[in-house]
């Protein structure tokens, strides 16, 4: 399977990105960077990527253990390199549950049924940075 985006210049430092799902989204930087700031910067994306990512495959198994969360966020922070090419070297990704009945096991089971076996974009980010995984259970 191949996927196939296209990523087409709007002026300045804006450019416009299609996806298989049909959404465009517009990819800019911060006006101090000479953009305006208007769109999705390319590194937080890969960030956004993640979280979502890894947050569908917890979601599908909450669905389907029929467990019962209030609210589930993932919260993703990473250091990023002082030298150019600046990339992502150390990411801590955790994991966020609030409820009243929250069956903790089966939450965590979930957590790392992503994180070690379905998340391709968490594999994609085990070749480039070092990941520490927390999972916080809210009451």
């Amino acid at each position: 399977m191949t996927n196939h985006i296209t990523t087409k210049w709007l002026g300045n430092m804006a450019f416009e990105s299609n996806n298989p799902s049909g959404n465009n989204l517009i990819i800019d930087i911060a006006p101090e960077d000479g953009g305006e700031g208007q769109g999705y910067r390319p590194k937080a994306l890969m960030l956004s990527s993640l979280a979502g990512c890894s947050g569908l495959d917890v979601a599908s198994l909450m669905k389907k253990m029929k467990l019962e969360v209030e609210e589930f966020r993932i919260e993703t922070i990473a250091d990023i390199t002082e030298e150019h090419p600046k990339y992502y070297d150390k990411v801590t990704i955790e994991y966020h549950f609030k409820g009243a009945n929250l069956e903790e096991k089966k939450l965590q089971r979930a957590v790392d049924l992503s994180i070690e076996k379905y998340c391709g974009v968490m594999e994609m980010f085990r070749k480039f940075a070092e990941l520490e995984i927390k999972t916080i259970f809210h009451k």
